[in-house]
């Protein structure tokens, strides 16, 4: 059994580390942000805590379907936030769903306290969201990358299909 210690650690590390995540994505402009990431960390570790054995170090069969019902919800989350934009049917908020599954496996890890995996994890992710884009744009230059057209706005409903 957990002590009160280990419990606020947990869930309290699963909230921050979502909520840093979605402090980016806010930063961005983007539709997931930090309240939104923060709770989706925060709701998988309350769920892995539970069912975490503690003795053994491993996720017992309950603790498995857990983990398996948390990902597969956590898919229509991130579906949500990914939209089609434009004539040329862009997709936009790809890292931002990717966000979200993210910060999904960010609360289970911190669940299971694997605070080395949480740290880790979390480095490399900061890594990728503050340079990824830019080494992203420097890449696309360099190596000769066709330039994205720029967002449309969806074409205006003409009066002709409009309901009287």
């Amino acid at each position: 059994m957990l002590d009160w210690t280990e419990i606020i650690l947990r869930l309290g590390v699963a909230t921050l580390a979502g909520a840093l995540i979605g402090l980016n994505r806010d930063l961005h402009g983007k539709p997931i942000g930090l309240k939104t990431l923060g709770l989706v960390s925060l709701a998988t570790a309350m769920m892995l805590v539970p069912v975490h054995s503690d003795e053994t170090r491993i996720v017992s069969d309950a603790g498995s379907r857990v983990v398996q019902g948390i990902l597969t919800g956590i898919g229509f989350l991130g579906a949500g936030v990914i939209v089609h934009a434009g004539r040329h049917f862009r997709v936009r908020g790809l890292t931002s769903a990717a966000c979200t599954w993210l910060a999904a496996c960010i609360g289970i890890v911190c669940g299971l306290g694997q605070w080395r995996l949480v740290t880790v994890a979390l480095i490399i992710t900061f890594a990728i969201l503050i340079i990824g884009g830019r080494t992203e744009g420097w890449l696309h230059k360099k190596l000769g990358g066709e330039d994205e057209p720029p967002l449309q706005p969806p074409p205006a409903a003409s009066s002709d299909n409009q309901l009287t």
